[in-house]
């Protein structure tokens, strides 16, 4: 842990500012099938295979990281427009949602203008609740939206490490991320796994912006309990 650009906010504060996922609204997309007879390499970090790829959010991520997968050249989408325009899809502006995400962007009135567009979202691929099967996701599909719970101090102030908090829920979710790779470290023990995975904080919090979260340890801040990514 370390001292960082939340110093100044106590614990509820924080949560209260920076965590509006918000897991209310019914889900209709398909199950990702897990593909047969994949064996799945022991570590995978999708930043070396998409050199150019810009990825901010989990939100807006995952689409960017589909996009340049389809068309090869990288897009940066629209955080702020996510944010003002994404109401009849049970998001709340800054009061949280199924985006979870406010800051940097402030909410505003749509601006959504089609002839700018440069991304297209067919629908998306719901996980199935399990680390096995987002680790086929990652190695087979690319970064893959997912939500944990991230109201820990431990988390607040994460510097560097494999994450782990005895105090994470099991249940309850409160931030959206992307997981854009896993790996181990080469300590021996055998918790030494972890998920790769970028936050939308700035790289001035973590990692350069990135934290590795416990793997393979129970579905850990319940990392595997949202996951999903879209068609495109």
């Amino acid at each position: 842990m370390t001292v960082n650009a939340f110093e100044d906010m106590t614990n509820e504060e924080f949560r209260q500012v920076m965590n509006g996922f918000q897991n209310h609204k019914p889900r209709n997309g398909k199950v990702f099938q897990e593909p047969l007879f994949h064996e799945a390499p022991r570590s995978m970090d999708w930043r070396e295979r998409l050199r150019d790829f810009c990825e901010e959010s989990g939100v807006t991520g995952a689409l960017e990281g589909q996009m340049f997968q389809k068309t090869g050249k990288p897009v940066s989408l629209s955080e702020q427009n996510l944010v003002d325009c994404s109401g009849s899809q049970g998001n709340q502006g800054c009061n949280g949602g199924l985006n979870g995400l406010c800051l940097p962007a402030t909410e505003e009135s749509c601006k959504y203008n089609p002839e700018y567009s440069v991304a297209n979202d067919a629908g998306f691929m719901d996980i199935p609740k399990l680390e096995k099967a987002l680790l086929k996701a990652v190695a087979t599909v690319g970064p893959i939206s997912v939500a944990i719970d991230a109201g820990h101090e431990s988390f607040q102030f994460y510097k560097e490490g494999i994450y782990f908090e005895p105090e994470c829920s099991s249940e309850d979710m409160d931030h959206g991320v992307l997981v854009v790779g896993y790996g181990y470290e080469r300590t021996g023990s055998d918790n030494s796994k972890y998920w790769l995975v970028k936050n939308s904080w700035s790289e001035e919090w973590g990692m350069d912006g990135y934290i590795k979260m416990a793997k393979d340890r129970k579905n850990h801040c319940v990392i595997a309990s949202a996951a999903s990514y879209p068609t495109v």
